[in-house]
C-alpha cells in the first residue's frame, strides 16, 4: 500500500512539474513587447544594475524573429553573462555581432574585465598593471567593438592630442573650457580633470623639469 501511495506521489510531482513547464511556457508566449518596448526595459534595468531582473525579463522573451539580434538585447545578454561570470558566453556575443559605437567604452571595458577575472582565478592572485597589458595584446578587441583607432591609456590618440594642444595653451584650463573638451574628446569631464592634473604632476617631477 505504501508503495502504491509513494507512486502516486512521484506521479503528482511530475504532474505538478509539467503543469509549471506549461504555465511559464505560456506567460513567455503571452508576452507582446515592441522591439522598442524592449529596447527601453533593457535600458533601464542595465541602468539601475538590477541584474537578476534583467536576466528573468530576457528569460521570459518570446524567440521572437523581431527581437534576434536586436543590439539592445544582445548588450543586455552580454551584461549578464559577464555579471554571471559566463564569460565564454560574453565573448561569443561580442564577437558574433556588430554593436553601435556608442556603446564600444562600455563594451570594451567589459571584455577586457571579463578577461583579467578569468586570469585571476587562474592564477589565484590579482593582476597588476603588466598583467593587464599582457593581456590585452593578448586578447585584442574584436572589430564588432572597436573602431580601428588606436587606444593609448584608455584614450584614444585624437582625444590625447587634443589635449595635450589645450595643455600646451593653458594648463588650468577652466570648468568650460573641460566642458567643451569633453565633449570634443568623448571623454568625461572627471576624465578630462584627471588628465590635467596627472599631467601637471608628471611636469612638476625632477625629470620633466629644465
Amino acid at each position: 500500500m505504501s508503495n502504491m501511495s509513494g507512486g502516486a506521489g512521484l506521479q503528482q510531482d511530475a504532474n505538478a512539474s509539467t503543469s509549471a513547464a506549461a504555465t511559464l511556457a505560456a506567460q513567455r508566449r503571452a508576452l507582446t513587447f515592441s522591439p522598442q518596448q524592449v529596447s527601453c526595459i533593457c535600458e533601464a534595468l542595465q541602468q539601475s544594475k538590477d541584474i537578476e531582473r534583467l536576466a528573468r525579463f530576457l528569460w521570459f522573451l518570446p524567440n521572437s524573429e523581431l527581437l534576434r539580434g536586436h543590439e539592445s538585447v544582445l548588450r543586455a545578454q552580454a551584461t549578464v553573462a559577464f555579471h554571471r561570470g559566463a564569460y565564454k558566453e560574453l565573448y561569443a556575443i561580442l564577437e558574433s555581432h556588430t554593436f553601435d559605437q556608442r556603446h564600444h567604452a562600455a563594451l570594451q571595458k567589459m571584455w577586457y574585465e571579463a578577461r583579467y577575472k578569468e586570469a585571476e582565478i587562474i592564477r589565484c592572485r590579482p593582476l597588476g598593471a603588466v598583467d593587464k597589458y599582457r593581456l590585452r595584446k593578448k586578447y585584442p578587441l574584436p572589430k564588432t567593438i572597436w573602431d580601428g583607432e588606436e587606444t593609448i591609456y584608455c584614450f584614444k590618440e585624437r582625444s590625447r592630442n587634443a589635449l595635450r594642444e589645450c595643455y600646451d595653451r593653458n594648463k588650468y584650463p577652466t570648468p568650460e573650457e573641460k566642458r567643451a573638451l569633453a565633449e570634443r574628446t568623448d571623454l568625461t569631464l572627471v576624465q578630462v580633470s584627471n588628465w590635467f592634473k596627472n599631467r601637471r604632476q608628471r611636469d612638476r617631477t625632477p625629470q620633466h623639469r629644465g
